[in-house]
């Protein structure tokens, strides 16, 4: 991986009527960038801000109509000077009053979607409302899986989006019962190939992810190591059988459950019913049954580890989005999650109420004070 001085930063930051901002003009060019102020300030609305810059609905996963300024003209926009290894490069997202899609821009030029951003740079990202991820759905455990995936694999996003579009028309399909045998057949084989390609390549993910987590183990402590695997009738045909004879079962599994997945009104075989299960490593038991304060250390160091993991196959380390990321840990477990964010060699932005919850971050990193959405420098201990 690249070195410190060479890893993608984002050094200047502006937004237009986004969210609590009229204006804002901030300059965030330091490797640790902590944001501090009470709740309600604005600080999340700056990470949401930030994550905009990659596929999907950001952070919060909230409809584009909601993100512009109550009072504002009825869009937004978010522009960031990104300093890379070949020199300034202007991304930029906006959406215009009245149109459903936002824009996307790099150096002032139109692409055609977010999946562009992903040439220059990469997101994870932690929030509170993750906090409950072992515990809750399991759609929840995919989409968490399926960022790490994206971050190196851009074409995950493309991918996905076809399978699920091509799920929604055989529902279509069998909610027709003229609906003649060969359509199903064509929109099945469809199915099965992107179905397939879609949990091979969470598979090898995961796989890596596992075994870096657990070579890595010892650097990342206080923060336990995750023992993880995705679980599901496909992904156990794929550990033993060639993708081709996968596509084979899995296009037979769809067209013997037709009438079973008609009255289901969905399909109930493939990657979208799978789930990733997590392992505390240490303590050898599932994610799930371990105490809250467990289960966070553990998320934790699941998201270092994929950041880590990121910057070994992309060769640049992502941008980490930490919210609200210090105030469940004690001054101990801090000051290591400080130094093994240095280490990563990428930038991190992260929030607290607290500027005390950042003492020791280091002279070459940035706090920041965010009160009624407006953003002032601090001294950094």
């Amino acid at each position: 991986m690249a070195g410190p001085e060479t890893q993608p930063r984002i050094i200047r930051l502006r937004l237009t009527d986004f969210r609590s901002y009229s204006t804002l003009d901030q300059a965030v060019d330091s490797p640790l960038v902590a944001l501090c102020g009470p709740n309600g300030a604005g600080k999340t609305n700056i990470l949401e801000a930030i994550s905009l810059l990659s596929p999907g609905r950001g952070l919060r996963r909230a409809q584009g109509t909601s993100l512009p300024r109550k009072d504002g003209r009825g869009g937004y926009a978010i522009i960031t000077d990104l300093a890379s290894p070949t020199g300034e490069i202007l991304l930029a997202t906006a959406l215009v009053a009245g149109e459903a899609q936002r824009q996307c821009r790099i150096d002032r030029e139109p692409v055609a979607s977010a999946n562009r951003f992903l040439d220059h740079l990469a997101f994870l990202w932690l929030t509170p409302d993750q906090d409950g991820l072992f515990r809750g759905a399991a759609g929840d455990r995919r989409r968490f899986l399926d960022r790490l995936v994206l971050a190196v694999d851009k074409s995950h996003g493309t991918r996905a989006n076809a399978y699920e579009h091509a799920l929604r028309h055989r529902n279509r399909l069998l909610e027709d019962f003229d609906t003649a045998p060969r359509w199903l057949d064509a929109i099945e084989q469809e199915i099965a190939e992107l179905g397939v390609a879609l949990a091979a390549a969470r598979l090898e993910t995961v796989s890596r992810l596992s075994a870096l987590a657990a070579a890595d183990a010892e650097a990342m402590a206080p923060f336990p190591h995750a023992i993880i695997a995705l679980e599901g009738e496909l992904e156990s045909h794929l550990a033993t059988d060639s993708a081709l004879k996968v596509e084979d079962w899995f296009r037979a599994a769809l067209r013997d459950g037709r009438a079973r997945d008609r009255g289901a009104g969905r399909a109930l075989v493939g990657p979208q019913v799978s789930d990733l299960a997590v392992i505390h490593g240490p303590k050898g038991e599932p994610a799930a049954q371990c105490s809250t304060g467990e289960q966070k250390a553990l998320l934790l160091g699941l998201v270092l580890a994929q950041a880590k993991l990121i910057g070994q196959m992309r060769g640049e380390a992502p941008v980490l989005l930490l919210d609200e990321i210090a105030a469940h840990l004690d001054a101990e477990r801090r000051h290591a999650l400080f130094a093994i964010l240095r280490a990563l060699g990428g930038q991190v932005f992260m929030t607290g109420t607290d500027r005390l919850l950042f003492e020791g971050l280091g002279a070459e990193n940035r706090i920041l004070s965010v009160v009624g959405g407006k953003v002032f420098d601090v001294a950094v201990a």
